[in-house]
């Protein structure tokens, strides 16, 4: 007889490393002392997450306020 077993899932689980190819060290650099330093502490790891859901709040705005066809 097989047992099934319930598999919870939470976000923490689902935490992940990203690599960003064939950025230009200027960009990176410039990103860095223009954003990075000033706005998050030197974290580019916190000043990406924000970039995220900035990005993910903005399309739910733009969304929100379009039309339906």
């Amino acid at each position: 007889m097989k047992r099934k077993h319930a598999i919870l899932v939470t976000e923490d689980d689902l935490l992940t490393d990203l690599a960003f190819h064939n950025v230009p060290p200027a960009l990176l650099i410039e990103f860095s002392e223009k954003v990075v330093r000033p706005h998050y502490g030197g974290s580019i790891t916190d000043a990406i997450k924000d970039l995220f859901q900035r990005a993910l709040s903005g399309q739910e705005f733009v969304l929100a306020q379009a039309s339906p066809v």
